[in-house]
Formats: C-alpha cells, structure tokens, sequence
C-alpha cells in the first residue's frame, strides 16, 4: 500500500480542501525558490566579477576561491530544495533518499568553506557526527530502496 502525505481525493470534504490549499501553499514555495535560484546565480557572478575587478586583475587567492565554492553549493542546494518541492506536487510522498541528499550536500557545504580557524575542536567533531549520520542514513535508506525494486 503506497502512503501520501496529502491525498488529493479525500472522503472527508474538509480534508480534501486542506489538502488542496497546502498543496497550492507548495506550488508557491516553488516558484519562491526559483526566484531564490535566479538570485542565488547573480551572487555567484557578483562574487566572482568582485574579486576578478581588484588588482592583481584576474586572480584570487585560496579564500576567494573557497567563497566562490560556498557560494555555487549555495545555488546547488537551492536546486536540490526545487527538486524535492517539484518531486513532492508530483508524487505527493516526501522523496527521503533525495532529502537526505541534500542535508549530506548543505554539510559538505559547510566543511568546504569551513575556516579551521574559526571554529573548536567540539564543532568539527559535531559536523563529523552529522555527516556520519547522514551519510549511514542516506546508505540505510539507498539498501532499502534497491531491495524492494
């Protein structure tokens, strides 16, 4: 039996309703997050046309380029986000594998611009957890989906 979040075809009328309005409430967070894409993109390039237009014209050293990584994963996680919203109006169920992707992207994220620097020994430590976790989830979750098909 196939489980959904937010059947569209409800016995209880009040349900369906609501049901119909959240589902409207995502299409709008949809199109937000398109924007949210489209803005993300003119950062990266106003990131990279920032560091580019000061001398010495045209390099950037390791921070720079480390901001520029930050900031394309930025719009990559973006993308990731669209494409749960998209695969959830479509199928109605919450695509787990692709969600737990993206959380393992947003902290790869935050490991590629870590400054070690900046940070204790404690939250390494915490984002090392974090990423075992989800990544021992991701593999849990990938087994389970390849045995059942």
């Amino acid at each position: 039996m196939k489980h959904e979040e937010l059947p569209q075809d409800h016995s209880d009328q009040l349900l369906k309703v609501l049901h119909r309005t959240i589902r409207f409430a995502i299409k709008i967070l949809a199109v937000l997050m398109v924007l949210v894409i489209f803005w993300s993109v003119a950062d990266v390039v106003y990131v990279i046309y920032s560091k580019v237009i000061v001398p010495p014209y045209f390099l950037l050293d390791a921070e720079d380029i480390l901001e520029t990584f930050g900031a394309f994963m930025l719009v990559l996680i973006a993308v990731e986000i669209f494409i749960n919203i998209r695969l959830y109006l479509g199928s109605n169920i919450i695509p787990v594998e692709l969600v737990i992707a993206t959380a393992l992207m947003a902290v790869a994220r935050k490991v590629i611009v870590l400054d070690l620097k900046l940070v204790s020994s404690e939250h390494i430590i915490g984002l090392a957890l974090v990423t075992i976790a989800l990544g021992v989830s991701y593999w849990l979750v990938k087994q389970r989906n390849t045995s059942q098909t």
